[in-house]
């Protein structure tokens, strides 16, 4: 199955575009799905009602479905309700009802999540197309899995589960209490969920695809953008540049804006050598219903399904699907070790970052840990073990790699006799 995430920056079109990726996914024999959080652009652009308890039927083989964050979030919240009901009662709380709860802030990150885990393990779509929030958002949301496990293997250490039978006696000889099984019970639901999300990121059929117009500043904004991805180990399938005007109009208004524009697509594949670059034209209006948008897929400028139907090439190794649907391999890390100790005496963690610049790059070593920082965004990563036995040596970035260097450690190093 094929997953593609599509985003960008605002007021892009990400939402039209995604539509038009799913759509050229069906036109081409796909049994397609649409996914959004979004309410009324969704509805306007395809030209129907999206239900948010199953999909929505929109063409042959086209279907698309609205995610309430709203209804997962009580859902969610009423069942922790019920579950915490002994504890809840102990302190007195009065519970809450249905009809008194909103969302909090970030409910709806996690029911994409979860609905996009759902999706793809229902074995019902060749092709799943996610309309994600803006990029910026989207790289934290994609982060979101690894980082909360993180958390919770540091708060709540699984290893510490043997001890349960021993907690009354840990407890009075420590005098406090001991952390209630029913803790370790909802960490280890939260790591199974959080685990199957991000099997579904880190699938080998899994790109992001990015939606841009062709400003003059569209190339600095998607290289920090390229580089946040390619930090957390996301791939970019392509980039798709929208709304862009014909040539050689005899209006010089007109002309002086195409002339922009076409600049700065040249700018866009000079940034982008190594991923392919799609032209979707203006169509002087925005597009509504299913009819418009073939318009797009169909366009001189190029089709816009192309990438979503494997046209692009090798997406990686896509690894044996199990009974369940889920991945049993995962795309490489791109994350290698490099042996220099031949030559150098070195060892070299090479991190591909792709539109990263100097100037925004911080690392730092915690224990057997790294942070990697690029721009705004924020990686930690734990050491292979073979590194954890060395010190950091330096650090370069060059080609759109960053290469860290590490000398092996004389006190932790194994001595040859």
């Amino acid at each position: 199955m094929r997953t593609v995430l599509v985003t960008g920056p605002g007021g892009a079109g990400r939402t039209t575009l995604a539509a038009a990726t799913a759509l050229a996914a069906a036109r081409k024999g796909a049994r397609a799905l649409l996914l959004t959080t979004e309410s009324s652009a969704p509805e306007t652009v395809l030209g129907t009602s999206l239900g948010a308890e199953a999909p929505t039927p929109i063409a042959p083989g086209l279907h698309a479905r609205r995610i309430d964050p709203g209804d997962r979030f009580r859902q969610e919240f009423l069942a922790f309700q019920e579950r915490a009901g002994a504890a809840l009662d102990l302190l007195g709380a009065a519970p809450l009802d249905e009809d008194e709860l909103t969302e909090l802030p970030g409910s709806e990150d996690f029911a994409l999540l979860q609905a996009l885990r759902a999706e793809h393990t229902s074995d019902a779509w060749d092709t799943v197309v996610v309309d994600m929030p803006s990029a910026a958002e989207t790289i934290r949301l994609l982060a979101l899995p690894n980082q909360v496990r993180r958390y919770l293997r540091r708060l709540l250490p699984p290893e510490r589960q043997a001890a349960r039978a021993l907690r009354p006696v840990l407890a009075q000889l420590a005098g406090v209490p001991m952390p209630a099984q029913k803790l370790y019970e909802a960490a280890q639901r939260w790591e199974t969920e959080l685990s199957a999300v991000q099997r579904v990121i880190d699938d080998p059929g899994t790109s992001v695809r990015l939606v841009t117009e062709a400003g003059p500043v569209a190339a600095a904004n998607l290289r920090a953008i390229r580089a946040g991805l390619a930090l957390h180990g996301r791939r970019t399938d392509g980039v798709v540049v929208n709304r862009l005007l014909p040539t050689g109009s005899a209006d010089p208004f007109l002309a002086a804006l195409s002339g922009s524009q076409q600049t700065a697509l040249k700018a866009l594949r000079e940034e982008f050598p190594d991923v392919p670059v799609h032209e979707v034209p203006h169509l002087g209006r925005d597009p509504q219903g299913v009819d418009e948008l073939d318009a797009l897929i169909d366009g001189p400028a190029g089709e816009t399904g192309d990438t979503v139907t494997g046209d692009t090439g090798d997406t990686g190794e896509t690894g044996d699907r199990d009974r369940h649907g889920e991945t049993a391999g995962r795309r490489p890390d791109p994350w290698t070790v490099e042996d220099r100790l031949a030559t150098d005496g070195l060892l070299v963690w090479r991190v591909p970052l792709p539109g990263a610049e100097r100037r925004g790059l911080g690392l730092v070593r915690r224990g057997d840990e790294i942070v990697v920082t690029v721009g705004r965004f924020r990686r930690i990563r734990t050491l292979p073990s073979v590194l954890r036995r060395c010190t950091v040596s330096g650090a370069g970035l060059r080609d759109g790699v960053l290469e860290i260097r590490f000398s092996p450690d004389p006190d932790l190093w194994p001595k040859s006799d």
